[in-house]
């Protein structure tokens, strides 16, 4: 097992004080150590937002790329370099609205990457408008008579396309999540993970 403190980096972080991002890190730097995956054995990759900030803090090979781009981004440094354990982690506008048509064609491709989605239904980079994953009926700061649509179901969508390994995990459960990545990034194919992240600044619902 590799010691936690082996994937800390100087970057400062950006994160608003007690955010659950920090529980998706330190639960992923834990599925790291444990599965004994070095630094210099990871690529971890992202697109744009609060989430796809990850990568900066957890030392590792690192792709920060375009907002919605980061899977075939992944998709082509697996291809590349079959040896590294790729890793997908970035927000839920991110993934599944911006980057939705990928994810679809991802999954028919099945590559073996792992896919983890923090999932805080709001923008959050951007002050908090409505999300793929926003509720119905939900008040935002853009959506003033609440959100008017249904949220995507993305889990769904992935189990109806054949996804290998379809998975939901909470952000404020460290020992429960980690054994979750520990599975999603030994599983061969495409693991999709979602992860609850209740956003405490932007979002409507409390972290408990």
């Amino acid at each position: 097992m590799i010691p936690v403190e082996t994937y800390r980096t100087a970057a400062e972080n950006q994160w608003c004080p007690g955010c659950p991002n920090y529980g998706i890190q330190t639960a992923l730097k834990r599925a790291l150590g444990a599965l004994d995956l070095a630094p210099h054995q990871v690529c971890l990759v992202s697109g744009i937002g609060q989430a796809a900030k990850t990568p900066h803090y957890i030392a590792a090979n690192i792709f920060n790329g375009l907002h919605g781009r980061a899977i075939p981004a992944a998709i082509g440094i697996q291809m590349a370099n079959p040896g590294l354990k790729t890793i997908v982690t970035s927000g839920d506008g991110c993934v599944y609205g911006e980057g939705g048509n990928h994810l679809i064609h991802a999954f028919r491709r099945n590559p073996d990457i792992t896919v983890i989605v923090h999932d805080n239904q709001i923008y959050a980079l951007t002050k908090g408008q409505g999300s793929p994953t926003t509720r119905r009926g939900e008040k935002t700061r853009m959506q003033f008579d609440g959100v008017a649509i249904d949220p995507s179901q993305m889990l769904a969508t992935a189990i109806v396309h054949d996804c290998t390994f379809v998975a939901r995990g909470y952000a404020g459960d460290l020992d429960g999540l980690s054994l979750l990545l520990q599975r999603a990034i030994h599983h061969r194919g495409l693991s999709l993970i979602d992860i609850i992240q209740p956003c405490i600044t932007w979002g409507n619902h409390p972290v408990g």
